[in-house]
């Protein structure tokens, strides 16, 4: 029984097949998916596909990635959205300092108002870090009681050591299932379990069964037995722990929509 803490199931690449991969992903033992936002023109789709069945839940943001995309009253309208909306995390938002072209300066003022947001509205931040934890771990650290996440994170152990410092969690995903990925499983193994969440980032991110296809909700169970083996536990363990993390961060036992009948997780025949 899994929640997927990170998975883009709006955009259009799940256009032709978004309800079946639905079933799939339930079907592999997924109950429940955190939808994330990439830009403002999103937002509606993204309260449509959420509201479309049970299970998937949505968090509002703008993606440090599509920086020409945001505009300076994106924020405010954030704010108003916020308020008319549920949600259950302000994101994904964050830095990007891998990518060509995204000003450093507009993506740090972009990602301060969000967190500022986050904290207005007692919502967790869902965090993209790439090549930037240091600086997300600075932000952070100048405004207390933010929780939240950053997702598929990529840093060192001293790295993810100042994040746990700071109460935040830490998502795995597809990359962990490749074998030369031997510093993210070296700290897989290494976090504490109250520090685990595991997501699928689909379409992105497939692990290394499903390289170069479009990645599905329904291999998620294959991060779950490699972090199960990495860890020398049951991935049954592995389920409720990570389940039970996303619940308490996004505080979904307070809504009324987890699918309650879920079936048991597939154990894929992998080695990590």
């Amino acid at each position: 029984m899994l929640i997927d803490s990170h998975c883009h199931f709006d955009v259009p690449a799940f256009d032709a097949d978004r309800e079946a991969c639905r079933q799939r992903a339930r079907e592999a033992g997924v109950q429940a998916m955190i939808i994330p936002a990439i830009t403002r023109a999103d937002w509606p789709r993204l309260r449509a596909v959420a509201t479309s069945a049970s299970g998937l839940y949505p968090a509002y943001g703008l993606h440090p990635v599509y920086l020409a995309s945001h505009r300076p009253d994106d924020i405010h309208a954030l704010d108003q959205w916020l308020q008319r909306e549920p949600a259950v995390a302000v994101g994904e938002c964050g830095l990007d300092f891998f990518a060509e072209g995204l000003d450093e300066k507009t993506q740090q003022a972009c990602f301060r108002a969000q967190l500022d947001l986050a904290l207005t509205h007692d919502l967790p931040v869902i965090i993209h870090a790439r090549r930037a934890v240091d600086q997300v771990t600075q932000a952070l650290r100048q405004r207390p009681g933010l929780r939240g996440v950053v997702h598929s994170f990529s840093g060192s152990r001293q790295q993810a050591e100042k994040l746990l410092d700071l109460g935040f969690l830490l998502g795995l995903g597809g990359p962990l299932t490749y074998p030369r990925a031997q510093r993210l499983r070296a700290l897989a193994a290494w976090l504490p379990a109250q520090a685990l969440l595991v997501e699928s980032d689909a379409p992105d991110q497939p692990g290394q069964t499903h390289r170069g296809q479009r990645n599905e909700p329904a291999w998620l169970p294959e991060v779950v037995q490699t972090l199960a083996t990495l860890r020398n536990e049951p991935p049954e363990e592995i389920a409720r722990i990570t389940r039970d993390n996303a619940i308490q961060l996004f505080r979904l036992d307070r809504l009324n929509h987890i699918p309650d009948d879920p079936p048991l997780i597939h154990q894929p025949q992998t080695t990590p």
